[in-house]
């Protein structure tokens, strides 16, 4: 049997998605086979279609690892899901996963989690990814604590305004980082106690502002490259520092002489090394329960996009204009 997909043939910019048919996937146990009816463009698709990377699937490939829509099968082995289920995930993508961009989804059931009742399909696909790796960062690799201080840059982006409102839920005191009054406002009204313009303010000015000049006791980049830097100059001594995007050559000179904590966080791990999956699983049910009691809610950018304007959507995401999330639906 075949489906309609977006594919890739080739590594480039927006406009190598294709419509092609291509097999449907066949269920596994352990598995469940997702129509899909939505899905969310991350920075990661983003370079997924445009550099080869050590865990690139195999061209032609179907990318987008988040993902919302109905069960339709359900392997053997697998509880707590049935056929007929609305669910979300990330769970695909990658070397050796195909992703959401189809009318059917192969994914693991650790992964899978019944999707926020509150919410429809496309606001469900934008959370998976986002909230992973704000969760992972706050708490699995900072211990964040009611009362710290914590600075978030990038507070509207995808993971920044999921951070935003995890940190608020635990009454810890936060300044996030945006690049308008515009941005700077949504921040305030996702729950960070104040906001700072990075293209305005330095780093000395606004830890002088919102800690005394002390440094905040945790710091969560979102950014990466130079802002890393930025970030060991904005902890406290003895204060931690958590990354999403750590690559590249880095000074770590004020990190050592703060003797800082450093951790670097990447939520693809359990997918592509098999460890952790069912934590991650976990972690979807416990946000869908904070989504429905009004603790938690996307950030949906106002430009969404269909399948067949994948391409658009990416470009658009890429622009730099977009805030929150950029999602897509099947019609």
């Amino acid at each position: 049997m075949t489906m309609n997909a977006m594919v890739i043939e080739e590594i480039g910019g927006p406009e190598v998605f294709k419509r092609a048919d291509v097999a449907r996937p066949e269920l596994r146990p352990g598995h469940v086979v997702i129509r899909v009816e939505a899905t969310s463009v991350n920075p990661l698709d983003c370079k997924l279609r445009s550099l080869p990377l050590p865990f690139s699937p195999e061209l032609p490939a179907v990318l987008h690892g988040d993902v919302a829509g109905v069960v339709e099968e359900v392997g053997e082995g697998v509880t707590g899901i049935q056929a007929g289920d609305e669910v979300y995930a990330c769970a695909g993508g990658l070397s050796g996963y195909s992703g959401a961009l189809a009318e059917y989804m192969l994914a693991d059931a650790a992964f899978v989690a019944h999707k926020p009742k509150s919410l429809g399909m496309a606001e469900a696909a934008a959370l998976p990814l986002v909230v992973l790796t704000a969760w992972e960062s706050l708490f699995d690799r900072a211990g964040i604590r009611a009362d710290d201080k914590v600075l978030i840059h990038g507070g509207t982006g995808g993971v920044g305004h999921v951070a935003v409102q995890l940190a608020r839920n635990t009454n810890a005191q936060i300044t996030a980082t945006a690049g308008s009054e515009e941005k700077m406002a949504i921040a305030r009204d996702l729950g960070a106690d104040d906001a700072v313009n990075y293209k305005e303010q330095s780093v000395a000015d606004y830890v002088g502002t919102h800690t005394g000049g002390e440094g905040f006791d945790m710091v969560l980049d979102t950014v990466g490259g130079e802002n890393l830097e930025k970030c060991f100059e904005a902890s406290r001594v003895l204060g931690t520092v958590v990354t999403i995007a750590g690559g590249g050559p880095h000074d770590l000179s004020l990190m050592q002489a703060k003797s800082l904590t450093l951790h670097v966080e990447s939520m693809l791990v359990p997918l592509f090394r098999g460890v952790g999956r069912e934590a991650q699983g976990q972690i979807l049910r416990d946000t869908a329960k904070l989504v429905d009691d009004g603790k938690l809610k996307p950030l949906i950018d106002p430009k969404t996009f269909t399948f067949e304007q994948v391409g658009e959507a990416h470009r658009h995401l890429e622009s730099g204009k977009a805030i929150g999330k950029v999602v897509l639906t099947q019609h």
